[in-house]
């Protein structure tokens, strides 16, 4: 190998400041587009969780409401005894890092039922969430 081929070599071996900055550039770009939507994203399937546990406990009431003839706001093992993966329940209260959804049932009559789901910690600016025995679910844009 001749003294000029190794020389071309050497020099063509690396990148330049300029181009490695022309590709920070373009991942900065890329990422200051795809994180909001990411934690938009987050935010929508945590919230999605919340309302499965709510529907859940609404299907649970429901069974209640046949064998008791009332409604319950016990989900442990009190009441409709809630067992859900990533939830912890306690008395008439059901919480996760994002949310904590409790139950207040009136004895009437009629017999009622409200579910609440407080949004808390980075779910907070999310909204809270209800759903009664009749089906009327709130805020209507988040379900």
């Amino acid at each position: 190998m001749k003294y000029g081929e190794r020389a071309a070599l050497r020099r063509s071996a690396g990148f330049t400041l300029g181009e490695l900055m022309v590709v920070v550039a373009i991942v900065a770009i890329l990422s200051a587009i795809a994180y909001p939507s990411y934690t938009n994203y987050v935010k929508r399937s945590n919230r999605a969780r919340a309302q499965q546990l709510m529907l859940n406990i609404t299907s649970r009431e429901e069974q209640f409401l046949l064998d008791a003839k009332a409604y319950t706001a016990g989900l442990d093992s009190t009441g409709l005894n809630l067992n859900v993966q990533g939830w912890t329940c306690s008395g008439a209260t059901c919480s996760n890092p994002n949310y904590n959804v409790t139950v207040a049932a009136s004895a009437g009559p009629p017999p009622s039922y409200t579910i609440t789901a407080t949004a808390v910690g980075t779910q907070a600016t999310d909204g809270n969430l209800t759903l009664d025995n009749l089906g009327n679910k709130n805020p209507s844009d988040k379900w």
